[in-house]
């Protein structure tokens, strides 16, 4: 069985640090994420997608995302029900992220800052990112990974 999802999109306000009484962390916030086609008036739909942060990536996505910036989030999909204030029962559907992308640079970022990078929840807790404060494996260990410089490859090392 397969849960996976994958998400690019803009936040719709900036996310919501909390706190569990035990102190884990936990981030939520709205992907503003548009529909591949028009529908019949021409109009592009969006939709409007509840993510959920846990532990680091959540205080790292709090720290450095912002409303309108542009994100991808990889996850699962969970739907939860629970009793609210007038005794009706609510089902709610959401992405709990464990790995989550920042895709675009934002006003108050730095060049040596989470711009363009991505923070990945292990199962330990380490992650990687593009900065120089990244815990556990990086993105170095991702051959496919574009840091900007050329790729020096001869002719004949070409499959094709």
């Amino acid at each position: 069985m397969l849960n996976r999802i994958i998400l690019i999109g803009r936040l719709t306000a900036d996310p919501e640090l909390r706190y569990t009484p035990n102190g884990t962390a936990v981030a939520s916030f709205a992907l503003a994420v548009d529909r591949p086609r028009a529908n019949q008036n021409g109009e592009r739909e969006t939709d409007f997608i509840n993510i959920v942060v846990w532990n680091k990536l959540g205080e790292l996505s709090a720290q450095y995302l912002k409303k309108g910036r542009l994100a991808a989030v990889e996850g699962r999909l969970q739907i939860r029900s629970y009793e609210n204030r007038e005794g009706q029962r609510v089902r709610v559907a959401e992405v709990v992220a464990d790995n989550v992308r920042f895709l675009d640079r934002g006003d108050n970022t730095s060049s040596g800052g989470f711009e363009s990078s991505g923070y990945k929840q292990g199962a330990a807790g380490s992650g990687s990112g593009n900065n120089n404060n990244r815990q556990g494996g990086g993105m170095d260990d991702d051959p496919f990974v574009d840091d900007g410089r050329p790729i020096d490859i001869s002719d004949d090392d070409l499959p094709f």
